[in-house]
């Protein structure tokens, strides 16, 4: 494991804009449970850093990926194999 400097990262929040194609639901209002360290939190939490060809979603606890969003010429491509668990706590219904 690298570890990342400084501050070039933008909080979750970011994730309602790229991954608003893919999920139906607001993933900034999602929890994710990281499958490296076991951190479980909400998504707006999140590092996630967009100066890279795609968007790179990083844990905020041990710095791991989490997620990665790709635009291909066949479309978008979604890793989410840093995750365990990501829930919708904005419909409790």
């Amino acid at each position: 494991m690298s570890t990342l400097q400084g501050n070039d990262f933008e909080d979750g929040n970011v994730l309602g804009g790229p991954f608003a194609e893919i999920f139906v639901h607001d993933l900034t209002a999602a929890t994710g449970q990281c499958r490296f360290c076991g951190l479980d939190g909400p998504m707006a939490a999140v590092h996630v850093y967009t100066r890279a060809p795609g968007v790179v979603v990083r844990c905020p606890g041990c710095q791991e990926v989490l997620l990665r969003l790709v635009s291909t010429p066949r479309g978008l491509e979604l890793d989410a194999s840093g995750l365990s668990t990501v829930a919708d706590i904005s419909n409790t219904n």
